[in-house]
This record gives C-alpha cells, structure tokens and sequence, in this order.
C-alpha cells in the first residue's frame, strides 16, 4: 500500500463522521472557535433541529463524544489543536491537506444549510 492510498484512507475515516465534518465546517470559516460556541450549530445539524431548540442533555451528549472523541481523532492528525480549559479550538497545517476533500464531502451534506455556506 503507497503512502498516498494510506493518507487518503485516513482522511476519508476522519470525515466520515459527521460530528467531527461539521465541526471542520465551522471552524474553516475562521481557523477558531471555542467549543461551547460551536456546540450548539454542531447539535443542531447533527439531530435536524433549530440551533434555538437544542436542549442542554443534547449539548452534553455532542460536547462529549467531541471531547473524547473527535478532538482527540483530529488532533492525532494535526487537523486540531485544542486545549479543555479554556475550550478554544484552533485549525492547524493538517486541515490544509484534507480541506479539498472536506469541500467535495460538503456538497453532498443532507443539511442544506451546510451545502450553502461559503466554499472552504
């Protein structure tokens, strides 16, 4: 297997979940953000709801699975750097390398409020 077929799994594996490819979403427009921000758009795609209509328990469950999960998965990688304390999550040199196939993966979101924001 070449290191380009191995680069290209991972990135495809890293967003494949939709949590850590709308968090990439927002984060692109900025290259920051802090996760309590961020968690209630990240709440609202991922259960098709208002961003004004997700509950506090629904706001655990994502800053969850974001904190022990896809953080941990993206900054592995050094898509993400992030630090817990002050909940600030910063894009580092990695996403440059995965953002065309963020955008192509971005067009084909069932979330039509996604397909329409800006281009990466």
């Amino acid at each position: 297997m070449t290191t380009s077929a191995t680069r290209m799994e991972a990135a495809c594996s890293l967003l494949s979940e939709s949590k850590r490819r709308y968090l990439l979403y927002l984060l692109a427009e900025t290259r920051n953000g802090n996760i309590e921000d961020l968690i209630t758009q990240i709440s609202a795609w991922e259960y098709d709801q208002h961003a004004g209509a997700i509950d506090k328990e629904t706001r655990q469950r994502v800053y969850v699975s974001l904190v022990h999960n896809h953080l941990p998965r993206l900054a592995d990688y050094d898509i993400v750097e992030y630090d817990l304390r002050s909940g600030d999550i910063v894009l580092e040199d990695g996403f440059d390398d995965i953002k065309p196939l963020l955008e192509q993966f971005k067009q084909t979101e069932e979330v039509q409020e996604i397909r329409a924001r800006p281009a990466l």
